[in-house]
């Protein structure tokens, strides 16, 4: 049986309400997840760090041994990053955004859009982007509920994320208009190419 089987609506906890329509559904390319949110590169220059020392020291054994815990850790790390974009649906409809994400453990998240402050764009490679969403109000969403889909390094309150998000312009671009849309007299929403979303606006944000 699959595991979202019983699913009403692809991504979604129930069947949508009258009025309510679904704008875009998407999911995190796995290739800019491994690099961006799990930071495989990084870890593949301290394993070929390692491997370069042992080899300047005449130990053979300890190369042979960081290269295959090289490998394997990323491998690893492949394996649960194609778990991360097989499992994960963000949506955003005309009221809200549902992110499903978990791989062990599921969780859907509701984000009215009325709660989103602002959001800020971080473009990746070529056209993929992360949205980072920040909250106003209350939310009590833990960083260790949200992670991998959490922004970095902003523990409290947590910031819901938008990973690796394939035409991550145009989206944050949809979602500009769907949050102005739910509150039009919000800042910056009227200028389509700015790098800022506040309740309608779009940020680039540099983590």
């Amino acid at each position: 049986m699959m595991e979202y089987e019983h699913e009403p609506v692809r991504g979604l906890p129930g069947e949508l309400p009258q009025g309510e329509r679904i704008l875009w559904q998407g999911a995190p390319d796995w290739r800019i997840f491994l690099r961006s949110a799990l930071y495989s590169r990084w870890i593949a220059l301290y394993f070929a760090a390692l491997a370069l020392v042992s080899l300047a020291s005449g130990s053979v054994g300890g190369t042979i041994a960081s290269v295959v815990g090289g490998l394997g850790t990323l491998g690893l790390l492949a394996g649960f990053a194609v778990l991360v974009a097989r499992t994960t649906v963000y949506t955003i409809t005309n009221r809200r955004i549902v992110l499903r994400i978990g791989v062990a453990l599921n969780a859907c998240v509701n984000l009215p859009l009325k709660m989103i402050g602002s959001a800020h764009l971080r473009s990746q490679q070529g056209e993929t982007g992360d949205i980072a969403l920040e909250l106003v109000g209350r939310h009590g969403l833990g960083y260790a509920m949200l992670w991998p889909h959490a922004r970095p390094w902003r523990i409290s309150p947590a910031q819901p994320m938008l990973r690796a998000v394939p035409d991550a312009q145009n989206v944050a671009a949809l979602l500009r208009d769907a949050c102005f849309a739910v509150a039009p007299n919000a800042r910056g929403a009227a200028d389509a190419s700015t790098d800022k979303v506040t309740r309608g606006g779009l940020e680039e944000a540099a983590a």
